[in-house]
């Protein structure tokens, strides 16, 4: 890793936490509460952190952000722009409508619009119908008329064929100039449905990504640091403002996968379970070569069901700020919590909530707050409910293993304290030094990606030269995106052969990654063709 110092910030339900790293020195870490308009929070952790560090911030090479501000806005169903979506699928699929799986309440959120259009195309490219641009120019007066301002625009197997989307999108733009439009074949994979709402999902948040992007670059700017602003996608990589702008649906697990990649930082394991302790939950996930395990099946957002790629994580309703509640010979931890209210509610922090902070203090884990103020806890209330939490957090990693063999799990994040050191399923329990700031870490060692993801021909006997062009493609898109030459690698080829497809179609995906070139480039981002994780 080049030595240049790189400003690292992950912005949590309860902590914002900002570390300086330069190569693997670890310069600075500061954690401060997240404030309701997020952007204050972070103001406070940059300054902080020069504090802290006794650092001249204009020295700063690179920002990198990772946060929670899309999906917050999606689960609470606010800050959403009106959208319509619009799909190519007629005569077919009208079965299942647009938005037909979505929750009440979230399709109220963004106008519940919904249109359909004749088109789209078979799995062998084929057209289903004709593009009929009469149709399209009537669906749009609807959908302005009913007040929509953004347009999402799926057609039936646009993976293989995206000439519908790209069509409608020009005609979109000629018709409401200025609208911002999301293509599906841009965002998902090939299931239609999956790819659809996450294509609407992405529609509807991207006022919210504009002012945003605008407020993240404007709290660093104003901070003295005149470095470009990166934010973390879901699979650990990195993507300018601009692209977050049009693609803001692509952070939506950025937390998790910047905890597990600031822990194989950290721990020196690159594969392992990590157990990530924050102020209400604990995710679980796993490191295949220091990324990221992903999920194999489609993935639910808030109640919405979505195909593209997400960082394979079980979560349980326990962290730092956890209510304790219930009989004290057998207390309940969790899902309750306090959030970001923790240094007011808790009891050694003056409050009067019970929280597992407070257990962990009364235990002796931690010394935080005033340590009287829970001397008066019965110890067996305070062992039994440790245990419980530890027996939950063995029964997660115990989920998650794929072998029999036990494996090495790294704890990290601030609450991390509650995890015992034994634990059911584990080789070891590792808590590394600046574990409670891993998240930051990983956002601030996030790398840039190239992936290529498409349907090859592959003739007989030439399996291992269409491997070999696919895996230089996603070299050359990695070093395109503004990796730095000579650290690019490989580090995950899918391979899968579509029998229902003439001419050996395979679909193969070879995802690349390497160091950002902060002497090089100021931008990490992704050509037209990228299929975004």
């Amino acid at each position: 890793m080049t030595s240049a110092l790189r400003l690292g910030i992950d912005v949590g339900g309860t902590n914002t936490d900002a570390v300086l790293v330069d190569g693997r020195r670890v310069v600075a870490a500061t954690k401060t509460s997240t404030t309701p308009d997020v952007t204050g929070g972070i103001v406070a952790a940059i300054a902080d952190l020069g504090r802290v560090g006794d650092v001249d911030l204009s020295t700063v090479s690179a920002v990198m952000i990772g946060t929670t501000h899309f999906i917050n806005a999606l689960v609470e169903g606010t800050r959403l722009t009106p959208t319509a979506a619009i799909r190519f699928g007629l005569p077919a699929t009208s079965a299942l409508p647009p938005l037909a799986d979505w929750p009440e309440r979230l399709r109220s959120a963004i106008g519940g619009r919904g249109y359909l259009c004749h088109g789209g195309h078979e799995y062998d490219g084929s057209q289903v119908a004709d593009f009929d641009e009469r149709e399209l120019r009537d669906v749009l007066d609807k959908a302005l008329e009913a007040g929509a301002r953004s347009f999402a625009v799926s057609s039936v197997f646009s993976p293989v064929n995206a000439e519908f989307e790209l069509r409608a999108a020009r005609i979109i733009a000629e018709t409401a100039p200025g609208a911002p439009v999301s293509l599906s074949h841009d965002i998902g994979r090939m299931g239609l449905l999956g790819r659809e709402n996450a294509t609407v999902i992405n529609a509807a948040l991207r006022d919210l990504a504009d002012r945003v992007t605008t407020g993240l670059s404007q709290s660093v700017s104003s901070a003295g640091i005149t470095a470009p602003v990166f934010l973390s996608q879901n699979d650990g990589t990195l993507m300018d403002v601009d692209y977050a702008r049009r693609y803001p649906v692509a952070t939506f697990a950025s937390g998790p996968t910047n905890s597990m990649r600031g822990a194989a930082f950290l721990s020196q394991q690159l594969d392992c379970a990590v157990v990530d302790v924050g102020g209400t939950t604990t995710d679980v996930g796993v490191l295949q070569s220091g990324f990221p395990r992903e999920a194999s099946a489609d993935v639910a957002v808030a109640g919405v069901q979505t195909n593209f790629r997400m960082p394979d994580v079980l979560s349980l309703g326990i962290g730092g700020g956890s209510l304790v509640e219930g009989d004290p010979a057998a207390p309940r931890v969790g899902p309750h919590s306090v959030g970001h209210r923790l240094t007011e509610q808790a009891m050694v922090f003056g409050g009067d909530r019970l929280t597992a902070t407070d257990l962990a203090v009364a235990a002796g884990l931690v010394d935080v707050g005033d340590r009287d103020r829970v001397a008066h806890l019965p110890p067996a209330l305070v062992r039994a409910a440790l245990d419980r939490i530890g027996e939950r957090v063995g029964e997660v990693v115990d989920r998650m293993r794929i072998s029999a063999d036990p494996v090495p799990v790294v704890a990290v994040g601030g609450g991390s304290i509650l995890v015992p050191d034994e634990l059911v399923g584990a080789s070891s329990v590792i808590r590394p030094e600046n574990h409670a700031v891993a998240n930051a870490i990983g956002a601030a060692i996030a790398e840039v990606g190239g992936e290529v993801d498409r349907v090859f021909s592959v003739s007989p006997g030439q399996r291992d030269t269409v491997l070999d062009e696919a895996r230089q493609e996603a070299v050359d898109r990695a070093t395109a995106a503004g990796a730095r030459p000579g650290s690019v690698r490989v580090v995950d080829i899918e391979e899968v052969p579509l029998a229902y497809l003439p001419g050996n179609a395979t679909r193969i995906r070879v995802k690349a990654v390497g160091e950002l070139a902060l002497t090089g480039p100021a931008r990490a981002g992704h050509d037209h063709e990228h299929v975004p994780a």
